[in-house]
């Protein structure tokens, strides 16, 4: 029977989380090149090509990123199993801030999910924007923080470069389903408050690419902006875990300004924070994918 290994699997979270076959190497204590031989035998067992490679690193294929899903929820059974089975619990209270934008269809199941599957860890959950979010995390008010990052925006670089990233997602032009724009009239532009990094990068890319566009409604949330969009009162830019039943990807072409991806990371653990968080962080990783 064929099976994946669980080696080669660990490796190839390990080269998606980093961005890079030489990045990951320390991480899963392999050469770079002991980690180029587990990617190839794993594509060999796949059958198909799981990464692409570029001057600016790797990237998952679609294949290769179906398989990191399974890859995560293997290797948390296993180290679940392990731990159980030492008699080494995950057990205490962790306060937990996520960004608003993190898949925000399904972060009740899954939250829920990680409550029948660590009983025993009390979970304090804050839902923030992420510049608010690292803000409190830097201020020690929370033990773990989920924030989301644009490729290209500005941002601290060592946070950035620490940080371990879980989920990449494309930014896309969302607008009611079947909503097509009214040409030369003004983008009518839905966002959250002005605090918000994405409505900031929103804003400044549609003012450098000279876009027409007004602010129809301000949202207090990422739910609030969904019911909006799907009421057609505008467009919004936004992750592509944000599309919703009534709502959809602008049908092209739209004359709107191709947008980057966003990675989500957690932040870097601090000096001195406990075993139990440590241990806590890295089971999130493998959860919430």
């Amino acid at each position: 029977m064929q099976t994946f290994d669980l080696e080669q699997l660990r490796t190839l979270a390990a080269v998606i989380d980093a961005g890079s076959l030489t990045a990951a190497a320390p991480r899963v204590f392999l050469s770079q090149s002991s980690v180029s031989e587990q990617i190839r035998k794993l594509e060999e067992r796949a059958g198909q090509s799981l990464l692409t490679r570029s001057k600016s690193g790797v990237a998952p294929t679609e294949a290769g990123t179906r398989l990191l899903a399974y890859a995560r929820r293997i290797l948390a059974l296993s180290d679940e199993a392990f731990r159980d089975l030492h008699g080494e619990t995950l057990q205490g209270e962790l306060r937990l801030a996520v960004t608003d934008y993190f898949r925000p269809g399904d972060l009740t199941q899954l939250l829920a999910r990680l409550g029948k599957s660590y009983p025993q860890v009390r979970l304090s959950v804050s839902i923030l924007k992420s510049d608010a979010l690292r803000a409190a995390y830097a201020n020690g008010e929370f033990d773990v923080g989920l924030a989301m990052h644009i490729s290209g925006a500005a941002s601290s670089p060592e946070q950035v470069q620490k940080a371990p990233v879980i989920r990449r997602e494309s930014l896309v032009w969302l607008g009611a389903a079947g909503m097509r724009l009214t040409k030369g009239e003004p983008l009518r532009l839905l966002a959250l408050p002005d605090t918000c990094s994405l409505h900031q990068y929103t804003v400044a890319l549609l003012r450098r690419r000279k876009v027409p566009y007004v602010l129809a409604h301000v949202a207090s949330g990422v739910a609030g902006l969904q019911s909006a969009l799907a009421a057609g009162l505008g467009v919004a830019c936004l992750n592509e875990s944000a599309v919703c039943e009534g709502v959809g990807r602008l049908a092209g072409p739209h004359g709107l300004p191709a947008l980057p991806r966003v990675a989500f990371q957690f932040l870097p653990g601090r000096r001195g924070e406990t075993e139990f968080v440590t241990r806590a962080r890295e089971m999130l990783a493998t959860q919430l994918v």
